[in-house]
């Protein structure tokens, strides 16, 4: 039977929030001049409604609004006061978005700080041999009202927003991430998104980020590239490296770029290999590019195999936060509720990480959504909770995508 965990004197929000350094949150109200701009409704109150309209999966104003109230006593407990609808409303449109989101990287630098283990190797979906950092690029789009938002509108009837991300899959956290229109092409994007990334490690595009210009400013970096290739793509076979076709694998060439603008923007041979992979139960032939002149085959395929991890990741993310219901129209008020999202996401996988989390991170969510303003102890709540017993999965794996043959076998 599981042991009822002890009480606490302040709600499982309250206890969230103490995560967060409140002289943080003052620090960075003032650098953004966020200050400037409250009566009543401080900084920090509002970035208290915000985690909760995130962790209740509020749809409007009204819920957030509603649920604070009618909590106003635990709320006082943490220091953060309830907001009228139109204080919400006024605050996510007025209070620049930045401050969220250079609040996401402080705590994401604290928490590492503090717990020196919390952002080290957790994903185990990498080539055990490759031991260099890898990233993955990609993005992913968040449809929104199209009549209320001029602002992101993408295409006569649609609007939207993009969220351009650089994952870590060492941590399996973010480590860069853009928020704009769904408009302009991704690889618009490529450049600030690569622009901390450091010689010998390894960086994995989708073909949507595929510029050649930039692809070659990062091989002269040192910094290792894998991205498919486009169908229409122009090139020489320079040498072939593999003279018959091998299992999964066939062709590995090095190849020089014959179109008339890629030709002057890569000038340096590549290496392309196409094999066979398994997508969704279907064998499809695949075309990969690098500029890595010495790897094993079956490496290039198995590093663009582990891209598919970001797209756990949004998968992730779109199940369990609040990114479908925004609470304001205005590109800034839906950032605001981008980045607090994005905050809530590093708030929880903290706290599994922490308590060795044994369930799905969805489980984590649901429990912690369930007993959001319960008086009981976060800590010993996480360490006795279960009703069945759990494997440490914090995410899917990225199964969508294999060589014929290296299909995991089920238990």
């Amino acid at each position: 039977m599981t042991p009822k965990p002890a009480s606490s004197k302040i709600a499982v929000l309250a206890q969230l929030c103490k995560l967060i350094p409140a002289t943080m949150v003052t620090r960075l109200a003032a650098q953004h001049g966020v200050d400037k701009k409250v009566r009543s409704f401080s900084p920090f109150s509002h970035l208290v409604a915000m985690l909760l309209a995130q962790l209740s999966r509020a749809s409007s104003l009204n819920d957030v609004c509603d649920n604070a109230h009618l909590h106003q006593s635990k709320l006082n407990a943490l220091g953060a006061t309830a907001p009228s609808r139109n204080g919400l409303a006024h605050a996510n449109k007025v209070r620049s978005s930045e401050m969220a989101q250079a609040l996401f990287w402080d705590v994401l630098e604290h928490l590492k700080a503090v717990a020196k283990g919390f952002g080290g190797r957790t994903y185990k979906g990498l080539p055990r041999r490759l031991k260099r950092v890898i990233h993955v690029i990609d993005s992913t789009t968040i449809q929104l009202v199209a009549n209320c938002l001029d602002w992101a509108h993408h295409k006569r009837s649609k609007a939207g927003v993009k969220v351009h991300m650089r994952l870590d899959l060492r941590s399996f956290l973010p480590s860069m991430v853009l928020i704009d229109t769904a408009r302009p092409h991704d690889n618009k994007f490529a450049r600030e998104l690569c622009a901390a990334v450091r010689a010998c490690e390894v960086v994995l595009f989708d073909k949507a980020y595929l510029a050649f210009a930039h692809l070659f400013e990062l091989t002269q970096r040192g910094v290792w590239w894998v991205s498919r290739a486009k169908d229409n793509q122009k090139y020489r076979v320079k040498k072939r490296l593999l003279r018959k076709a091998q299992g999964a694998i066939v062709r590995d060439d090095l190849i020089v770029l014959t179109g008339k603008v890629t030709a002057g923007r890569y000038p340096q041979p590549l290496r392309r290999v196409v094999a066979w992979v398994e997508v969704d139960g279907q064998e499809q032939l695949m075309e990969f590019l690098t500029n890595n002149l010495t790897w094993a085959s079956s490496t290039v395929c198995d590093l663009y195999k582990s891209r598919w991890a970001i797209e756990a990741f949004f998968k992730q993310i779109k199940q369990t936060l609040q990114l479908c219901d925004f609470l304001g129209h205005t590109k800034n008020a839906i950032q605001w509720q981008i980045w607090t999202g994005l905050l809530v996401y590093l708030l929880l996988r903290f706290l599994a990480w922490s308590h060795d989390w044994s369930h799905s991170f969805n489980r984590l969510v649901a429990i912690t959504r369930a007993t959001l303003w319960s008086l009981l102890d976060l800590h010993k709540l996480l360490v006795s909770y279960g009703t069945a017993g759990g494997h440490f999965r914090l995410l899917s794996g990225p199964e969508q995508l294999y060589l014929p043959g290296l299909r995991p076998v089920d238990a």
